[in-house]
């Protein structure tokens, strides 16, 4: 049906109950070089029939759900905290995705002032992306040590992602910490301690608990966005500021 050809790595997870009597769901993932999906099918008990596409109660908020899920504490946060509007992104600091997605947001969040903040949660892809999470560990040393700090490591990461490579990962995240105004061996203890890992972990579980499969997956108040299109983006956002009669500036 799909076509799929020999350079796509196909992985089945075992068929379970869903939602609705008769209908059970798998999910599958699709690897093709570095690029990996998510895919979630259901299929009738008999077989014969199949669905793609996502299943939405009409009695419930899925919005208010996913909200409810959202852990935003001890999690970076760039913009004002009573903001209309919040992102929270999910990200992988080797995902080329994730680094578009960076470029659009540095172009678009300056539109919207006070009425849009952003909120990261790390989501380090290990098995794709190799020096993923030494990234993520910087990125959290750098907001222990300095909130603000870790902003100006998350714009160093995806501006030089094309030079960084697992073998001078390690370098190149102490460099960026300099650079950053952050105490080196501060930076260097946390980034050979457990501690931030744990908080990547945690970062990465929560993200888990709300079904994000592939990065950059962004939460527009609890609307589920996944990749970095900038139109997509950008309605969203005009779409809950116009619920509560607010508009960009612009």
């Amino acid at each position: 049906m799909y076509a799929f050809g020999p350079d796509v790595l196909l992985v089945v997870g075992p068929p379970k109950g869903s939602p609705i009597e008769g209908l059970l769901e798998t999910n599958i993932d699709l690897t093709m070089g570095d690029n990996k999906e998510a895919v979630k099918l259901y299929v009738s008990k008999d077989g014969q029939f199949l669905l793609r596409g996502e299943l939405s109660d009409m009695t419930k908020d899925p919005l208010a759900e996913n909200r409810a899920k959202i852990q935003m504490n001890d999690a970076p946060s760039l913009g004002d905290s009573k903001a209309a509007v919040t992102l929270v992104e999910y990200s992988d600091f080797e995902c080329p995705v994730c680094r578009s997605l960076h470029d659009v947001l540095r172009g678009m969040l300056p539109n919207y002032a006070s009425k849009v903040r952003l909120v990261f949660k790390d989501f380090p892809l290990e098995q794709l992306h190799p020096w993923a999470r030494t990234a993520a560990i910087a990125g959290r040393c750098a907001y222990q040590q300095d909130p603000n700090a870790f902003w100006k490591m998350y714009d160093f990461i995806y501006d030089h992602q094309e030079i960084i490579s697992a073998a001078n990962a390690w370098t190149k995240m102490m460099d960026y910490a300099g650079q950053s105004g952050l105490d080196a061996e501060a930076f260097k203890g946390c980034m050979a301690s457990p501690e931030a890992g744990v908080a990547v972990n945690a970062s990465r579980a929560n993200g888990q608990q709300l079904e994000v499969n592939s990065t950059p997956t962004v939460f527009v108040n609890g609307r589920r966005m996944v990749g970095a299109d900038p139109h997509l983006l950008e309605q969203y956002i005009n779409y809950e500021l116009a619920k509560l009669g607010k508009t960009a500036e612009k």
